[in-house]
């Protein structure tokens, strides 16, 4: 067990939790709603600072992530746990587990200083914090992260974005990118099939950007649920008018997965008229995944010359400089 960061102690030895938009009032002996913080006798402690669930070496595509050095590979590790409760969750073995678990939390353990040792063993040029919710483990992110910029590598959120602002301030000076789920436009969507709310995420995505994180988008369209053209067109118009034009939304594919199991696939012309919302909105890049033949190309907004091409994980650089493009010399967003 180790102390938790970003808390604060409220009378009768409760706890709050500052680490999320949930902000638990956590009473002694008692759990937040992410199942792995937890109030002993009136100290708030992270119950999977080194129990690492997950440890693989991932394409940094996978995130997704498009415009963060494409090509490389990112160290990629999880602890159990989530602050939010998606019906849909692909991860729900891991992520929900210690809601519905006592005793001791599965995992290996790591430090960040193993951790760091691992990504530049495998040849990576990032560590990623992902599958789960990177904001449960925090104080395990934090300190790889810190490490980590201290021997070259670039370090990744991959995140629902239900954090809290004192969050974002403490990891954005050791966070280079993030990719955050802006799961749908609708306040009701958050809390019938999340278990949260929409309006940190948005307020969060805006910050994350106005600190310097290089920031992306993503979205699974789920047929009957987050797909309805106009609130698609808001969703890409919030991102394109509040985060800025350059912000590259992903526009994923919904496969049954969870509890979510009563619709089938979303069909490839709603992903399409999606897409097309997202470069209506004046958006530069829009990319449709998890897809056969998805839109997954980056092309110069300025030119439309082709920068990067992508066939699954396999991707082809076209610039010569380093985020330019090489036929018009643009910026193309992103960390390369």
């Amino acid at each position: 067990m180790k102390a938790a960061c970003l808390c604060r102690a409220l009378e009768d030895g409760v706890v709050q939790c500052l680490a999320c938009a949930h902000f638990c009032r956590v009473a002694p002996n008692e759990r937040g709603k992410c199942g792995v913080r937890e109030n002993q006798d009136g100290t708030l402690v992270t119950r999977v600072y080194d129990r690492v669930v997950a440890a693989t070496v991932d394409p940094i595509e996978k995130k997704p992530l498009f415009h963060l050095h494409p090509g490389t590979t990112s160290f990629s590790i999880a602890t159990m746990g989530c602050n939010l409760t998606c019906q849909f969750c692909q991860n729900a073995d891991i992520a929900q587990w210690p809601v519905h678990n006592d005793g001791d939390i599965p995992g290996q353990a790591m430090s960040p200083e193993q951790i760091v040792a691992q990504a530049l063993a495998q040849g990576c040029q990032s560590i990623s914090f992902t599958y789960t919710e990177p904001t449960v483990f925090i104080e395990l992110a934090l300190d790889t992260a810190r490490l980590a910029r201290e021997k070259g590598l670039l370090t990744v959120f991959v995140s629902n974005g239900f954090m809290g602002p004192n969050l974002i301030d403490e990891v954005a000076p050791v966070l280079d990118g993030a990719n955050v789920d802006l799961k749908a436009f609708s306040e009701d969507f958050y809390r019938r099939f999340c278990g949260a709310r929409l309006d940190p995420v948005k307020k969060n995505l805006v910050r994350m950007k106005e600190k310097g994180v290089m920031v992306e988008v993503t979205t699974l369209v789920i047929p009957g649920l987050n797909d309805d053209l106009s609130d698609l067109a808001a969703m890409a118009d919030f991102i394109s008018g509040q985060m800025g034009p350059d912000t590259p939304w992903h526009l994923s594919r919904f496969h049954p997965a969870h509890t979510l199991t009563d619709r089938g696939i979303t069909p490839r012309a709603t992903l399409d008229a999606a897409w097309q919302i997202g470069k209506d909105a004046g958006l530069f890049h829009v990319y449709t995944g998890n897809i056969s033949n998805g839109r997954e190309d980056t092309f110069c907004h300025e030119c439309d010359r082709l920068v990067v091409a992508r066939r699954g994980y396999t991707t082809d650089n076209y610039m010569t400089e380093p985020g330019r493009c090489p036929g018009c010399g643009t910026k193309i967003y992103g960390i390369y």
